[in-house]
């Protein structure tokens, strides 16, 4: 006997001719709203958008910088630090995006210039992720 989710997947695929994988992606999965040519990878261009984006939402001030409390312990004191050479205990957006390149690379375990999902889940990956949702 078949199943209701096994109908119904079979239903939509035969009205649609998706499959109801390739119809988005949840918010669960760490390329939702990073994705945005839906080739299944997240390149550095995606990245930067989506921090650059994240960095104007969390700029509340909107003086083009983020301090610690506005960053909401997305960054570590270490990572900070290093992030911050004028040393003026803020990030500029160019601090930041240089933060997510780093980060980035680090991530880009198989150094194609692309990161995917699996590439997400390492922790560097997850340390990006803070910095771009």
């Amino acid at each position: 006997m078949i199943s209701r989710r096994a109908l119904m997947t079979f239903l939509l695929v035969s009205v649609t001719g998706w499959p109801v994988w390739a119809q988005g992606r949840r918010r669960g999965d760490p390329l939702y709203g990073l994705d945005t040519d839906n080739d299944g990878t997240v390149d550095l261009n995606e990245a930067k958008a989506a921090a650059s984006a994240l960095f104007d939402r969390l700029d509340r001030d909107h003086d083009g910088t983020l301090d610690r409390r506005e960053l909401r312990g997305r960054v570590g004191p270490r990572d900070f630090a290093e992030a911050d050479p004028d040393r003026d205990g803020t990030l500029s957006k160019g601090e930041y995006l240089a933060l997510v390149e780093r980060w980035f690379r680090a991530a880009d375990a198989d150094h194609d210039g692309t990161l995917t999902a699996k590439e997400f889940n390492s922790p560097a990956g997850r340390g990006l992720l803070r910095l771009l949702k």
